[in-house]
């Protein structure tokens, strides 16, 4: 029973990167749309791409390290 709730809760936390990756399409489709907007702030719009990817991608992170620590501690 333990192990099968282990499985389920690792399993919902993978889910999370479902949601990353939905974010960083986001994140680039609307850099692409600023970008051909106004082609001459391109150089901030890219530093904000940025940012958007490095946070999204910490999101993904926390979700893989919930699903280890909930499949290898718990």
């Amino acid at each position: 029973m333990l192990e099968g709730a282990k499985s389920i809760g690792a399993g919902a936390a993978t889910i999370a990167s479902a949601g990353a990756a939905v974010g960083i399409g986001n994140v680039l489709s609307s850099s692409i749309h600023s970008v051909a907007r106004n082609p001459s702030l391109a150089k901030q719009s890219f530093g904000y791409a940025i940012l958007g990817f490095a946070l999204t991608e910490a999101i993904a992170l926390f979700a893989l390290m919930m699903a280890f620590l909930i499949s290898s501690v718990f």
